[in-house]
């Protein structure tokens, strides 16, 4: 799974999620105020977030409620473009109304 932020057809000014790889599990804030009318941002980013995060880890991905449940729009995405690198399960809905999925690198 090997891509760039010029992979996209658009540009974003939101700060990247990471810029670090992560050599632990950890948990990536897709829920602020720029993710809640952007759903292509929290998938950009949590691909971006699955990208550094070093194999046998995980990484929580928490996104904006405003999208809803991530299965009707993050699970294909995950599948296509993590193959077998990566498994995800979903977690649970959280207070604020987000979701958590936390996506296993291998």
């Amino acid at each position: 799974m090997s891509r760039t932020h010029d992979d996209h057809d658009h540009d974003h000014d939101a700060q990247p999620v990471t810029d670090r790889i992560h050599d632990n599990s950890w948990s990536a804030n897709l829920e602020k105020p720029e993710h809640a009318d952007d759903r292509q941002l929290v998938v950009d980013q949590a691909l971006s977030a699955i990208e550094h995060t070093a194999p046998g880890n995980h990484v929580n991905l928490v996104t904006h409620a405003n999208h809803g449940h991530p299965e009707g729009y993050l699970y294909d995405v995950l599948a296509s473009e993590g193959g077998d690198d990566v498994e995800w399960e979903y977690i649970e809905q959280c207070g604020c109304g987000g979701h958590v999925v936390r996506v296993h690198v291998s």
